[in-house]
């Protein structure tokens, strides 16, 4: 028999000799394809476990959960010759703490699904339950599959985000037009299920079919108004602990460039001790950033800017004493090879994606940026999706 040394980058076991064996934890004892359960296995908390491609690691504990997130971005990192000076333990979000979800509606020949695809699939499971979201949110969901059940015809499939927000849902419905004479009918089940704004979006763009308050949510002592399916961390610790690593990496700098700022994740903390300018390709998340800041007194510059396309060049970058990162999981390449060229000395860079998150911090590196701080972060509970924050200082 062998033992389960470490999980590779999709969840699966690996043994002492390098050998993938699938379901299998760092502990178990493997002997060809039975597994012997180790002292870390847990029983899933969810009854679709091993279904859903929602989660692939609910029959681990803690503690290897917290290797996992720690291990991918310290692989990643290792893969480019990139040792952090410090790293801090992982940060996991709890059971039940996701405030955002996207799951799919299906009608097939058994009724209306919802929930996440098949491991693997295209198909969806029908979920009973979902341990990992906000109870709230789970109810809500549950509310409108069933308004909008008599909407979907043999094989349409829609698309469902639900993000909570401080005066409710706000829900984006993809591949789903509704007239008018459903709006009523909605507004009554919306009010019940709390959901604040319901929108859809087609080819068409994005309308607000019904509102009964405007979705907000808080950044530091900031609030903001949400956009229709606007970007948000899953989670409200997950973002308590992004937040408290960047403010701390910035901690002394006067002037600092927030670049993907979305509405406000970082710039809103940052400005209570720095001046900020903030840089988004996301119009309609400038624009509430904008408001925001202006109703607070806050000392945020801001500019709808495609910075994949439209980078800072040194000479903009020079004007800061910092630059915070936050890019989607394609990374900030072109960005980060401005900064390589420019005079900055520090730049904090949060990521969603180890390996293009390496590959940024590689171009630093080389540029002469030391990573003198790491904080990994697993807010997607019992999955394989990590984040961080990371120091570069030079």
């Amino acid at each position: 028999m062998e033992t389960i040394v470490r999980l590779a980058a999709r969840g699966d076991g690996v043994t002492e000799s390098g050998r993938y064996v699938a379901g299998a934890i760092p502990g178990d004892r493997v002997d060809g394809d039975v597994i012997a359960a180790g002292p870390h296995r847990m029983t899933p908390a969810c009854r679709h476990f091993g279904v859903c491609g929602g989660c692939q690691l609910q029959h681990a504990d803690d503690e290897v959960l917290a290797e996992f997130v720690s291990g991918r971005i310290l692989g990643a990192l290792a893969g480019v010759g990139i040792v952090p000076e410090t790293v801090h333990p992982a940060h996991l979000s709890p059971e039940g703490a996701r405030r955002r979800a996207s799951f799919r509606l299906v009608r097939d020949g058994g009724g209306v699904r919802i929930g996440f695809n098949v491991e693997g699939s295209s198909a969806v499971v029908d979920l009973a339950e979902c341990p990992v979201v906000r109870p709230a949110l789970w109810n809500a969901a549950w509310a409108l599959r069933q308004a909008l059940a008599p909407k979907l015809r043999t094989g349409h499939a829609v698309g469902m985000t639900l993000t909570e927000t401080l005066s409710g849902f706000d829900v984006l419905l993809t591949n789903l037009s509704l007239p008018p004479s459903d709006i009523g009918a909605l507004a009554a089940l919306a009010s019940e299920a709390r959901v604040a704004r319901i929108a859809t979006e087609t080819s068409a763009g994005v309308e607000i079919v019904l509102q009964l308050a405007e979705p907000a949510v808080r950044f530091g002592d900031v609030a903001v108004a949400l956009p229709p399916g606007g970007f948000l961390q899953a989670t409200m610790d997950g973002e308590a602990a992004l937040q408290a690593a960047v403010l701390k990496g910035v901690a002394g700098a006067g002037t600092v460039a927030d670049l993907f700022c979305g509405a406000g994740t970082f710039a809103l903390p940052l400005s209570a001790h720095a001046k900020v300018f903030a840089a988004d390709a996301a119009r309609d998340a400038v624009a509430a950033l904008s408001a925001a800041a202006k109703r607070a007194g806050r000392p945020i510059t801001t500019a709808h800017r495609d910075l994949f396309r439209q980078p800072l060049q040194p000479a903009e970058l020079n004007k800061f004493d910092a630059v915070v990162l936050d890019p989607p999981r394609a990374g900030a390449k072109t960005q980060v090879e401005t900064i390589a060229r420019s005079k900055l000395k520090r730049v904090v860079h949060v990521s969603c994606n180890p390996n293009t998150f390496a590959r940024d911090a590689k171009i630093l590196h080389e540029a002469g940026f030391r990573l003198t701080e790491l904080w990994p972060v697993g807010q997607f509970r019992w999955s394989i999706h990590v984040e961080l924050a990371a120091v570069f200082c030079r």
